[in-house]
């Protein structure tokens, strides 16, 4: 009876870890298909010779070439690509000395300081673009002949709602090091400027590049905002594609899907390059 029971209780815990490890990889699956799912049907679409887009009818690539000879589609990639870079630049920048300053405060006024932060991360897109058109406006009375609408001013509503999102990716990495560590390096003959540039920057370098990575995101793929903001015909992608009352004319949906394709493929390329830059260098330290 014992030797009954020593071999079928392996044999049962066998069984249920095979169970579990095929609902693991189960739900993996449908969770990677539910993310991925939307990139291959616009990947699809962009190949795809249909004029609606509505049926497959066949491969092609026409729809890369009449994309680039679209001058109203190229002119809003421009002004989002644009953008998305100053706005990245211009918010790592703001962020990284902003969560340098805020890291510096005492516990309470940290605290406080991280609420204010928090206020443009939590409010929805309709209220800040609201607010910053109100804004705007308030400006544009102010100072009367001033054009406020146009490039700069969505440029500015880009940079306003990015840094947020930078200072919430650079504190933790602060919150990391060795509060001592600036005081170290000045000790040894830095100036504050160098202390800040050869210490207190490398070590949160993985923080700023996160940050820098969820600003261009948040930035190059904006509507709401980028439309309550923008003037004088400044039109983003989204804003080109929202401007189409119906995107399955005019071929609207093939030229926006090549265009997606375009930005998925090479957003994936990138991290391939800097996820496998990244390991081959742990490699040659190790």
């Amino acid at each position: 009876m014992n030797q009954v029971i020593r071999v079928s209780l392996p044999r049962r815990m066998r069984i249920r870890q095979k169970i579990s490890s095929t609902f693991k990889w189960t739900f993996f699956g449908f969770v990677v298909f539910l993310v991925y799912f939307p990139l291959i049907i616009i990947t699809l679409q962009s190949v795809n010779d249909s004029a609606t887009g509505q049926s497959f009818m066949g491969f092609t690539l026409k729809w890369y070439v009449k994309m680039f000879e679209n001058d109203q589609l190229m002119q809003s990639i421009y002004i989002t690509v644009t953008m998305a870079i100053f706005a990245t630049l211009i918010s790592v920048i703001l962020g990284t000395f902003a969560s340098i300053g805020i890291h510096s405060l005492s516990s309470k006024q940290r605290k406080r300081a991280i609420l204010l932060n928090n206020v443009p991360v939590l409010n929805a897109d309709i209220v800040t673009g609201v607010f910053l058109m109100l804004m705007m406006q308030g400006v544009s009375l102010l100072i009367p002949g001033i054009q406020v609408f146009g490039y700069f001013s969505m440029l500015f509503a880009h940079i306003f709602f990015c840094t947020p999102y930078v200072v919430l990716s650079i504190l933790p990495k602060l919150n990391e090091i060795d509060s001592n560590l600036f005081d170290a390096a000045l000790d040894l003959g830095c100036r504050p400027q160098e202390a800040l540039k050869k210490v207190i920057i490398p070590s949160i370098k993985a923080g700023i590049i996160a940050g820098g990575l969820i600003a261009f995101t948040m930035s190059i793929d904006d509507f709401v905002i980028s439309y309550m903001t923008s003037g004088n015909g400044v039109l983003n992608f989204s804003m080109w594609l929202y401007s189409i009352k119906n995107p399955f004319r005019n071929n609207a949906m093939q030229l926006a899907s090549a265009y997606n394709t375009i930005i998925s493929v090479g957003t994936l390329l990138v991290l391939i390059i800097y996820n496998f830059l990244k390991a081959r260098k742990k490699k040659g330290v190790s």
